[in-house]
């Protein structure tokens, strides 16, 4: 067993960067002209997509592009890139996983397994890359959503991702605009990261990549659920993604005066503006500061 398992998996320094992710941008890995595009358009990550993006007579080629663009890619770039390899069990596997091998021993902190179903093949990708890569299991399927407790608590897990379309389709749903039926998908998900003690899980798509109200309302659900960030298609969606998933000046000054306050009485029940203030607030406006005292202190060590 490694020494990096012997404690909670996102606690370690080296995946700080995608456990605080809000925004994941996709890129097509057949396009390598766009890999310097989606680093530089402010996601906090890009995830460099085998699978969906990439049509079958285009896989190797675009597996040759993204070692080649891996390479030059500094330390600082490299953490922010996942990969997304192609679904367990297709003719791509083999290939996929011999790339994130190669990938991992050169600084890889991420691969992302789409339709991820089971433990066996979540452990076949681990033991390719090794202890310093994290996964990201995408739930696509009813068979994921089965096993979504087992998968948040599997080995090398981060977060688990959310693939809002494929999971519509293996079901037939015809979800309305604001996908009100996977509202109970998206709760189990966040349950069980919350039962396997991971991070909070990532939402998925949304389409419209110049509607800003749906993205808005979107991301604003995702938030609201216990997402803590979003995948998106386009760079046009990243800042508000971003926006969305950082508190607002007001929730944080609010967070840190029932902080304060808390100090003040020593502990215990209070009253803050009229409201009563007991433990679980306490702990809503600590999970509100945390996010941004450690991006607050991650700004001063660099300068």
């Amino acid at each position: 067993m490694s020494a990096l398992s012997n404690q909670p998996w996102h606690s370690h320094d080296q995946f700080a960067l995608l456990v605080n992710a809000r925004s994941f941008l996709f890129v097509p890995a057949n396009r390598p002209q766009r890999y310097d595009k989606a680093l530089a358009a402010g996601a906090d990550a890009i995830i460099i997509d085998l699978e969906d993006a990439v049509a079958p007579a285009d896989k190797v080629t675009a597996r040759q592009h993204l070692a080649l663009a891996f390479a030059r890619f500094d330390a600082g770039e490299r953490k922010r890139v996942v990969v997304r390899m192609n679904a367990i069990g297709t003719a791509w596997e083999a290939g996929d996983l011999a790339l994130l091998a190669q990938l991992a021993v050169q600084g890889l902190t991420g691969v992302m397994v789409p339709k991820a179903e089971t433990l066996a093949g979540l452990q076949c990708v681990a033991l390719t890359v090794g202890p310093a890569c994290a996964l990201l299991p995408q739930i696509e399927s009813v068979a994921g959503l089965d096993a979504a407790n087992a998968l948040a608590g599997a080995p090398q897990v981060l977060r688990l991702v959310f693939g809002n379309l494929d999971f519509q389709a293996d079901l037939g749903l015809a979800c309305g605009p604001n996908e009100e039926e996977l509202g109970p998908v998206r709760l189990a998900l966040v349950l069980a990261a919350r039962r396997a003690k991971a991070c909070a899980p990532v939402d998925g798509v949304t389409l419209g990549t110049q509607d800003s109200a749906q993205l808005a309302s979107d991301a604003a659900r995702s938030r609201r659920a216990g997402f803590t960030g979003k995948l998106c298609i386009h760079p046009s969606q990243v800042a508000q993604v971003n926006m969305a998933f950082a508190p607002s000046a007001a929730e944080l000054a609010w967070a840190q005066r029932v902080v304060d306050a808390f100090k003040a009485c020593g502990g215990g029940v209070f009253s803050l503006d009229g409201r009563m203030v007991d433990a679980p607030v306490l702990r809503l406006a600590e999970r509100t500061l945390a996010p941004h005292h450690k991006n607050a202190n991650n700004a001063k060590a660099s300068s």
